[in-house]
C-alpha cells in the first residue's frame, strides 16, 4: 500500500518533520517519491523512481526549506504500472489557471475512462487515469474557478465513480485547499496553539512545534497512517471526502 501525506496551513509552514516521518516507510514502498508544495499560485515538484531510502533527491527535500501552506506528498508501492519517472506521484496539470496536484493510493481495476485531449495520461497507471478523469470531470462542470465549497460538492458526486472500481484514498490540492478522500485508511490531525512536542512513530526524533510557530498557526496533516505516536490522530470513515482550508477541516461530505 502506497503512503499518503498532506498538509494545509494558514500559514507557510515547514513540513520536513513529517516528511522525515513519511520517508522512513519507504523500505517496503521502495518504488519512488515524490512531493509537491506550493508557493503562492507557484509550485515546486520533486520526484523520483528510486526509494526516498536512498534517492539523493530525497536527501535535498529534507534539507530544502520548505515553507508552504499546501503539501502533498507519496511514497509508491508498484500495484499498476511500470516502476518509472513518468508513474511516480504526485501528479500535476493545469486547469482554470492553477496547478492542481493528485496523489492517489489504492488499486482501481477496470477503470478505462474516455479521455479528450487537454487531460491524457502519460504514464500508464489507474492513479494517473482517475487524475486525467476529475480534471475532466471538473473542467465540464464549472467555467472557471469555483469556491472551495462548490468543488467540495462536485468532487462529492464524482469520485463514487472512482471508488466503484477499487479503493481510493486520495489527495488533491490547487494552492486554495486540500482535499483528502478516504476508502480504506486515512487520518488526519490539526496543530494549534497551545503547541508541544511530538515524536515520529517509526523513528526516534522529536520536535517541540511550540519553539517553531505562533501562537496563531494552525497545520492540518493528513497521512495514511499516523505519522507521530503521541498526538490525537483522526481515523476518516471509508467513503468520507473533507477539505481542509486554512487549517481548518470542514465537516464531511460523503464521497
Amino acid at each position: 500500500m502506497c503512503q499518503l501525506l498532506g498538509m494545509n496551513a494558514n500559514t507557510p509552514t515547514d513540513v520536513c518533520f513529517s516528511f522525515a516521518g513519511l520517508a522512513r516507510r519507504a523500505d517496503e514502498h521502495k518504488d519512488g517519491f515524490g512531493i509537491a508544495f506550493f508557493e503562492d499560485r507557484g509550485l515546486r515538484t520533486f520526484v523520483d523512481h528510486h526509494s526516498a531510502r536512498v534517492s539523493p533527491v530525497a536527501e535535498l527535500v529534507k534539507r530544502y526549506p520548505i515553507k508552504s501552506d499546501n503539501v502533498i506528498a507519496h511514497i509508491r508501492k508498484a500495484t499498476q504500472g511500470r516502476v518509472a519517472l513518468e508513474n511516480t506521484h504526485p501528479f500535476v496539470r493545469e486547469l482554470w489557471g492553477r496547478y492542481w496536484v493528485f496523489a492517489h493510493n489504492g488499486d482501481l481495476k477496470r477503470f478505462e475512462p474516455r479521455l479528450h485531449a487537454a487531460f491524457r495520461p502519460v504514464g500508464d497507471t489507474d492513479s494517473e487515469r482517475a487524475f486525467c478523469w476529475l480534471m475532466q470531470e471538473l473542467a465540464k462542470a464549472h467555467a472557471s474557478v469555483p469556491s472551495v465549497a462548490e468543488l467540495s460538492a462536485t468532487l462529492a458526486e464524482l469520485l463514487p465513480t472512482l471508488g466503484a472500481h477499487g479503493s481510493f484514498n486520495a489527495l488533491l490540492s490547487n494552492g486554495q485547499a486540500l482535499w483528502a478522500h478516504a476508502s480504506t485508511h486515512l487520518h488526519w490531525l490539526v496543530r494549534q496553539h497551545p503547541f508541544r512536542a511530538a515524536t515520529l512513530a517509526d523513528e526516534d526524533l522529536s520536535v517541540d512545534f511550540a519553539s517553531l510557530t505562533q501562537p496563531s498557526d494552525r497545520i492540518a496533516i493528513v497521512a495514511t497512517q499516523p505519522l507521530t505516536a503521541d498526538e490525537p490522530w483522526v481515523a476518516m470513515a471509508p467513503g468520507e471526502l473533507r477539505a481542509f482550508v486554512a487549517g481548518v477541516p470542514a465537516p464531511p461530505s460523503p464521497g
